[in-house]
């Protein structure tokens, strides 16, 4: 066997909110928001990543800060591939001689075409090739689960726009499901509440956190509170108050009890014999969505499946698509699989 050179190697977690870059023999090298800020005139890229994500809702005329992927999937062709090229350009070098192989994660809510739009992106950033990976069998890698192994896995990815689940046993997903629901959605229920019950308009940045300091699953042992800032809609003036962590878990359930659901319908489709193997491990937990206070137990009161957080749950994704990449082995130049395939398809 042998293995790839050092740093031509990618494993890329491309998600609605942030992206996630594994590089061999390095580990997670880059951990961005997927952001980026475009000139309006011409097109160029301004800014990406934080820079960008800083200049939401406060950039110029001249300057529009946009996310290229909503729901998991490219919603911006061009900046999309920009952003890729930029990610590859800073961690392989503009000079290189060699292209990287990159491993790119995707979710299972995405139609051919959307699949299909994510790989031609990553060639057009300058990837040699492309080996799509589905979101939940790469946090399932990240996680060190025995995937390879005749043993039933429930995974559940909780990205920023999506939330994708998988049943997988010997290599492969044997059943599972995407829910296009999310931790911006999460914000956006926070959004829609403080309008609703407050006349107060906030920006993202304050719903995000919100969620993070005072939001949970389900009620907490010291209930906790903070004070939030934003537009009065009434006469359109600043106005800050003061929330409570029980009305942030009311905002919170809708969106809670779809990815719930969504969890239900997968194990309803689950062989009886890997059912009972998910019943004895439980489900396992990845993606930033994953770090809600009380999430597990919100999902094993719905579903009752025990529950376990992955080890580091943002970087699952990008992690086990770096690991997929190391199982390869090049033979007459081409790649091959050196453990049973984990895609389901090879593109």
């Amino acid at each position: 066997m042998r293995w790839f050179g050092f740093g031509t190697a990618l494993g890329i977690d491309l998600g609605t909110s942030n992206v996630l870059v594994y590089q061999h023999g390095r580990g997670i090298v880059l951990r961005e928001p997927a952001v980026v800020a475009v000139t309006r005139s011409e097109g160029k890229l301004a800014a990406i990543g934080e820079e960008a994500r800083q200049m939401l809702g406060r950039t110029p005329g001249n300057i529009h800060a946009v996310s290229p992927l909503q729901a998991g999937v490219i919603a911006n062709y061009s900046v999309a591939t920009g952003l890729l090229r930029h990610l590859i350009n800073r961690l392989c070098g503009r000079g290189r001689l060699v292209h990287p192989d990159v491993a790119i994660c995707l979710p299972c809510a995405a139609t051919g075409v959307e699949r299909r739009a994510v790989l031609d992106a990553a060639h057009d950033a300058g990837a040699r090739r492309v080996y799509p990976l589905l979101s939940p069998v790469a946090a399932a890698l990240g996680a060190a689960l025995p995937v390879t192994q005749p043993q039933g896995h429930l995974v559940v990815d909780i990205g920023g726009g999506t939330t994708d689940i998988a049943v997988i046993s010997l290599g492969g997903m044997v059943t599972g499901g995407a829910v296009r629901v999310g931790g911006q959605n999460c914000d956006d229920a926070i959004i829609r509440y403080l309008r609703r019950e407050y006349n107060l308009l906030v920006g993202e940045h304050m719903a995000e956190e919100v969620k993070l300091q005072i939001g949970s699953a389900e009620r907490l042992e010291h209930e906790m509170t903070m004070e939030v800032r934003g537009r009065d809609l009434m006469d359109g003036l600043p106005r800050t108050v003061r929330l409570r962590s029980e009305e942030i878990r009311d905002a919170l359930a809708e969106p809670l009890t779809a990815i719930s659901d969504k969890i239900r319908q997968v194990l309803e489709r689950t062989p009886p014999e890997l059912a009972a193997d998910i019943m004895e491990r439980g489900m396992v937990l990845a993606g930033g969505g994953a770090l809600l206070r009380r999430i597990g137990r919100f999902i094993t009161r719905r579903t009752n499946v025990p529950t376990r957080q992955a080890d580091d749950p943002p970087s699952c994704a990008a992690l086990g698509a770096g690991k997929y990449l190391e199982t390869l082995r090049r033979t007459d130049g081409a790649w091959e699989p050196a453990a049973p395939s984990v895609t389901g398809r090879r593109e």
